[in-house]
Order: structure tokens, then C-alpha cells, then sequence
């Protein structure tokens, strides 16, 4: 039965991969359009001086981009994460693998993780679970592939539309309190592209886990992978539901209430993307299906150039905002309208306190 299952498992994979290289955003929106920064034209600052430093989960990072989670599980994918690893090293950014679950169940296609860490030995490397795995197993998927930071995914829309997908979501709070326990590395609590509501990251600030990515809706949809591959339960009825990924993180930041630092993805296709995240507050913005889809449409070389040319935008647009680091980007003006302000409003957040910030 395990094996059926961790086969099952290695099937499903090989088919997200596929539709996601098909598959367009949306068809929600990520809220980046709603939200606006202020030009200045005098910024007094030096292209090459910028900073684009930050820090998560008490990881330092050279540069603001995380290569989230995408792929793993099966051989077939051990080359892909292979060539991941390698753009993760030559970019020096943190790179987060694909779900363990299928590696924990068959030692076969371990490699196809572990490999990760061969191409990438200095490198931030992010071990990736379930919120219903067990510690143990735990275990052994941070020391699969010698992990700094383990990613706790949760993807409850998605596994109501597959057929073989979880029905029963009791006792992930508790679940995930007992890996922070047991765990001596950084916990990231992760969303995969439906969004979270402040109340549920209060909780999850509660639970011990050092840093939460919102994973809002607009980009990559698993719901509607999920009707593509042909799953009865998956008809659509989910392919719009969520929260924007511009809501989510300003959610965040009125949810969290500790020092727990929060990760902006779900539809960053762009260094613009980022700033806005990194500017409404997140320190990190998380960028997977791009990725994947370079790499495998136009190769390493496209994808390293890809990404170095989001760290020179990213520079680029900082100093068009006066912001000489991150730190001092958080403090610039932000202008928040549309759909993402009305919605917030709604939610009793105070725009303002972005529009009107004291521009230091």
C-alpha cells in the first residue's frame, strides 16, 4: 500500500509539472496592480551601493529571492533539481524542494532531493512537508538533503480536488506546534496559492514557527491543475477562491503580532512584484514556476540570467524609490487602491499608515 501510494504520488508530480508549464496565472489576481510606490527623483544614492541584504527565519540572505518550492519525488525530476540547485548556487540564493512526502515513503527516488544538496553544498537549502507529517518523518526529510529551514506546506483547496487527496484536516495546529518543538532549524509555515487571513497566521505566530509565507492566489492555481488533469472533484468550483497575494501579506503583518518574519509568494513574476512585497513589509518573496518554466523551455544558462537580472531590477527600482536597503525601503510611501484597498478597508486595516509612512 505505501508503495502504491509513493507511486501515486511520483504520477501526480510528473503531471503538476506539466500543467503548470501549460497553465496560465490566475485566474484571480495577485493585487500587485492595486498597489503603487512613489518616485523621487532626487534619490542622492549609488546604483552599486544598494543593499539587497535581508534576513528570515535568522537566515542571512544576500539578495531578496527565494527559489520556492517546485519539484521532487521522482526520478524523472532529479536532472530538474539538479540544474535548480545550480542556479540557487550561482545566483546565491535559498532554494526550497518540492514536497518529501513521496522520498519519505520510497527510498528510491530520494535522490531526486538529495541531489539538491550535492550541487549546492554551502547553500540555503529548505526541506518541504506536510502539515499532517509525522516528527520522525520530519526528520528525515531535513536530513535528506542536510537542511537549514524546513517549509511546512499547507494545501487544503488543493487536496479537496484531487481524487486521491486528503479529506480529514484534524490536528494540523497540533501537528505543526510538535515540529517546532522537535525541530532545532527555522520552521516556514507556506500556503500554495490560495492565500491566508490574519486569523489563521495569529494562530500559526502562536505555534512557534519562525517565519510564514502567505503563498497568496493570482499565480500559479493548483485547483485548476487539478481539473486538468481530468479529476471529477476538481470542476472548477475552487479555480477563483482565495485571497490575493497583496491582501495576504498586509494580512499577515496585521495578523502577526510576534517577530515571525513573512515570505510574500503566489504570483511574483517580476523585481516590481517584489519591491511592492518587500515594501508593504515581507522580507523575502518566494518565485517558483517562472523558474521552472525557463529552465526546462530555455535551459541554465536562462534561468541564472533570468534570475541576476531580477537582483539588478531590484536594485534598479530601489533607488528610484530612495530606498538604499530594505530596511529603508519599508519606510517609502505606499499607495494601496482598488479591489486590494477596498478589501483591506473592509478588514478594518488603515491605509494610511502606508500612504502617510514618515519616508526615511
Amino acid at each position: 500500500m505505501q508503495g502504491e501510494a509513493a507511486g501515486l504520488r511520483q504520477s501526480r508530480k510528473l503531471d503538476h509539472i506539466r500543467y503548470c508549464l501549460q497553465s496560465e496565472d490566475g485566474p484571480g489576481a495577485t493585487g500587485f496592480a492595486d498597489i503603487s510606490l512613489i518616485h523621487n527623483c532626487l534619490p542622492d544614492l549609488d546604483l552599486a551601493a544598494i543593499d539587497l541584504q535581508t534576513e528570515v527565519a535568522g537566515l542571512r540572505l544576500s539578495s531578496p529571492i527565494i527559489l520556492n518550492a517546485i519539484t521532487g519525488g521522482t526520478s524523472d525530476v532529479t536532472e530538474l533539481n539538479r540544474k535548480l540547485a545550480c542556479a540557487a548556487r550561482t545566483c546565491d540564493i535559498p532554494m526550497a524542494v518540492g514536497s518529501q512526502a513521496a522520498a519519505i515513503q520510497d527510498s528510491s527516488v530520494r535522490e531526486s532531493f538529495s541531489v539538491v544538496r550535492k550541487e549546492n553544498p554551502d547553500g540555503i537549502i529548505i526541506a518541504n512537508v506536510g502539515a499532517n507529517t509525522c516528527p520522525d518523518a520530519v526528520f528525515l526529510a531535513v536530513d535528506m538533503i542536510k537542511a537549514d529551514a524546513l517549509q511546512i506546506h499547507l494545501n487544503v483547496a488543493q487536496e479537496l480536488t484531487m481524487p486521491e487527496g486528503d479529506r480529514n484536516f484534524q490536528g494540523y495546529t497540533k501537528n505543526i506546534k510538535h515540529i517546532t518543538q522537535a525541530l532545532a532549524i527555522p520552521v516556514i509555515v507556506k500556503e500554495v496559492g490560495f492565500g491566508m487571513a490574519r486569523e489563521q497566521i495569529a494562530e500559526l505566530s502562536n505555534l512557534g514557527v519562525t517565519a510564514i509565507d502567505i503563498g497568496g492566489c493570482g499565480g500559479t492555481n493548483f485547483a485548476m491543475i487539478e481539473t486538468a488533469r481530468g479529476s471529477k472533484q476538481a470542476s472548477g468550483f475552487l479555480n477563483a477562491w482565495g485571497i490575493s497575494t497583496a491582501c495576504s501579506i498586509i494580512e499577515a503583518l496585521a495578523g502577526s503580532k510576534t517577530n515571525v518574519d513573512i515570505i510574500a509568494s503566489g504570483g511574483v513574476r517580476t523585481a516590481e512584484d517584489i519591491i511592492k512585497a518587500l515594501a508593504l513589509g515581507s522580507k523575502a518573496a518566494g518565485i517558483a514556476a517562472p523558474c521552472l518554466q525557463i529552465l526546462i523551455n530555455e535551459g541554465l544558462e536562462a534561468l541564472t540570467s533570468f534570475i541576476q537580472r531580477l537582483q539588478y531590477e531590484l536594485r534598479c527600482i530601489m533607488l528610484l524609490t530612495g530606498a538604499a536597503n530594505i530596511k529603508s525601503l519599508q519606510t517609502k510611501p505606499v499607495v494601496i487602491i482598488g479591489n486590494t484597498g477596498q478589501w483591506l478597508q473592509l478588514r478594518g486595516i488603515d491605509l494610511t499608515q502606508f500612504a502617510q509612512r514618515p519616508n526615511k
